[in-house]
């Protein structure tokens, strides 16, 4: 199966959603077809070996859209929108004060026209294109509406009737919906700003050594393998390993952590990350789309174009609403023709512009998109809106221990004994590969510590190293009390290397408490350190001696809604069966296809913080469709009563469009 991503053009509804959903996906070796009103995206999951692009464009123009593979240029859209907008406001303006001081009828349809067929073209082409296939959306009922308006007075202009013409009706319902679309627009512009502020994080240039001579290259030419020199002050070009030097490094851009990162030899550095100080040479390890913030790119667009479950419902409706609009205009124009056929024409004018599908399709997704984009900035990556309608409803969270809990990586927390001690310890352990001697090793490269050459070095499995250092015999090793250093005399001192809680650990934990939620751990390790890591962190519940196979055991036995937190490795088959499976990003690999949520940040309290914002989300969406839907349900009774001038109508039409996407750009100023 093959899944692509394509614009879409010309859409201005839920119904128009609808439309190209049905139409292609009807088409055989389609998959399914996602189609987002606010992102204007479609993306189909098709078998290329029975359908073809061509089948998938051909549908969506029968049916009035069109798909294109490269990205709309939103903003020239935005422009020639804004010059038909105030076109339309000044000419209906015109005609409007027109009505009031006697305006010859001649030159109000002289103004009226290019308004009714220029600046309203895309509703007669999408309605003409939808009503073939027998099909209705928004335009439908806007180009009914004016439509019947401007022929009205035209019919009055030609034959000098007595009546009164509605051009400014007619074109002032033009001008106040293309106002709508303009500012709904621009807001929705707004709603995918942390996608541009991601691709604006990368660096232009990597200043990569060849032939021993510093070379300045653009970024789409950087190699894996390429060692590059970074300066303070400077942007990291694309991923890679510290080979010379050490800095301190802001990765905040990406990970949404706060405080710099100290970074030595061996350490990965992030693309898009800003070098502090330091000078340093890296090797690139991963460029292009497979660097971490191009994987973060892809992930938020993934996420931002996908349904959450609750849209269904909204989608169900909106297939239904344009005719049911349609129905109750005819209902209301017979209604009122037995006391007078103007007002039975203005009024289901009225009832047709009132009706506003619009703000059912973008209550959910705009949502989704601000929602999702503010977790990105904070280090959060959410794989789709199932994922963050799911999260608010979590009721117990199982976490792994080494590598989620702990550090995973053992380090050196104590040393006793000989000031020479950690120096004579590093420099037996430089030529052992086992991980405590790693720790060692590094503690003593980050105290600067120089290392003494070492003779006659040996290995003793099970026990430690030994080696003469300056003529004299060292044995480093398992003692009582940690590793312990001897010149097989005396005891010179003792090395303890453990691996440590998380700084996070106990305050995630905390919250999550305090939230109501039941925090257990899962672990492959023996029941006193895990009953020690527990103890010391607040978790009360835990499972210890278990293989990665047996937490999927442990998910299944929960009840409620379970999510799994682990290190995205060995943990994959529990985050896979859990509700909600939330991985810690590692290294610069951060595609955890088995993770429903990634925390680039690797800091836990974005667990409660995810489970929060999945809260507001989820609350905004349902404000945003209880307003979509109560605006309906209040204003087309008022409409088929003849309270409502159609002018006003479409103001408010325009309106809800507007609030919907507003409202959802308040979720930007939540701070996660």
């Amino acid at each position: 199966m093959t899944s692509k991503t394509f614009s879409v053009k010309g859409m201005h509804c839920a119904s128009c959603v609808r439309v190209i959903e049905k139409s292609v996906g009807k088409l055989d070796g389609v998959e399914s077809c996602n189609v987002n009103l606010a992102t204007e995206k479609a993306t189909v999951i098709y078998n290329s070996k029975k359908v073809d692009e061509k089948k998938i464009f051909d549908a969506v123009k029968n049916v009035g859209y069109e798909l294109v593979a490269k990205e709309i240029d939103h903003q020239k859209e935005l422009h020639d929108l804004k010059i038909k907008t105030i076109v339309s406001l000044l000419f209906g303006g015109i005609i409007f004060v027109g009505t009031f001081t006697k305006m010859p009828v001649i030159i109000q349809l002289t103004l009226a026209t290019p308004i009714q067929f220029w600046a309203g073209f895309e509703f007669y082409k999408s309605s003409i294109n939808s009503l073939s296939h027998r099909q209705t959306n928004m335009d439908t009922l806007v180009a009914l509406g004016t439509t019947a308006a401007y022929l009205f007075s035209l019919v009055v202009t030609i034959f000098k009737l007595n009546n009164m013409p509605y051009f400014d009706t007619s074109t002032l319902i033009i001008a106040l919906i293309l106002l709508g679309r303009y500012l709904e627009s621009r807001a929705k512009l707004q709603t995918s700003d942390a996608i541009k502020k991601l691709i604006n994080l990368e660096a232009k240039t990597a200043r990569v050594i060849k032939n021993n001579i510093e070379v300045d290259i653009p970024l789409n030419e950087v190699k894996v393998g390429d060692l590059i020199i970074v300066r303070p002050g400077e942007k990291i070009p694309v991923d890679g390993i510290i080979t010379e030097g050490n800095s301190s490094i802001d990765e905040g851009m990406v990970t949404g952590e706060s405080m710099p990162t100290e970074k030595f030899v061996g350490d990965t550095v992030i693309g898009a990350s800003m070098n502090i100080e330091g000078s340093f040479i890296y090797k690139a390890t991963k460029v292009g789309s497979h660097t971490m913030l191009a994987q973060i790119i892809k992930l938020v667009e993934k996420a931002q174009g996908s349904k959450a479950p609750i849209q269904r419902f909204a989608d169900t409706v909106s297939s239904y609403f344009v005719p049911a609009v349609i129905i109750l205009a005819i209902i209301t124009f017979i209604f009122w023709y037995g006391t007078s056929p103007t007002l039975a024409l203005i009024n289901s004018i009225a009832v047709l512009i009132i009706a506003c599908p619009c703000a059912m399709g973008l209550a959910t997704p705009t949502a989704i998109m601000v929602g999702t984009g503010k977790a990105a900035e904070n280090g959060i990556l959410i794989k789709d809106a199932k994922s963050l309608e799911t999260a608010y409803k979590i009721n117990a969270i199982i976490f792994d221990k080494t590598g989620t809990l702990t550090n995973g990586t053992p380090v050196v927390t104590r040393i006793t004994g000989s000031k020479f001690l950690l120096r004579l310890a590093a420099s037996l352990e430089k030529n052992s590969e086992h991980p405590l001697a790693k720790a060692v090793v590094k503690e003593a490269e980050h105290k600067n510590i120089v290392l003494n050459k070492v003779e006659k070095f040996k290995s003793i499995p099970g026990m430690g190293v030994e080696g003469i250092i300056q003529n004299k015999k060292y044995f480093f090793g398992k003692g009582k009390s940690g590793m312990e250093l001897s010149d097989g005399k005396n005891i010179l001192g003792n090395i303890t290397v453990s691996d440590t809680i998380k700084d996070s650990a106990k305050k995630a934990v905390r919250s999550l408490q305090h939230m109501g939620i039941e925090v257990i751990m899962a672990t492959g390790d023996n029941q006193t350190t895990a009953k020690k890591v527990a103890k010391e962190i607040g978790i009360k519940k835990i499972y210890a001696d278990i293989l990665p196979a047996n937490k999927q055991e442990i998910i299944n036995s929960t009840k409620g809604i379970v999510a799994f937190v682990g290190d995205g490795i060995n943990d994959s088959p529990a985050l896979a069966a859990a509700d909600v499976g939330i991985a810690m990003a590692t290294g610069s690999d951060i595609a955890i296809e088995a993770a429903d949520i990634t925390l680039v940040n690797k800091n836990l309290n974005s667990v409660a913080k995810t489970i929060t914002l999945s809260k507001k989300t989820m609350r905004t969406i349902k404000q945003n469709l209880f307003w979509a839907f109560g605006y309906n349900v209040i204003l087309i009774p008022i409409a088929m009563a003849g309270k409502i001038n159609p002018i006003l109508a479409s103001g408010a039409m325009a309106l809800s469009s507007i609030s919907v996407v507003s409202n959802s750009l308040l979720l930007k100023r939540y701070k996660i």
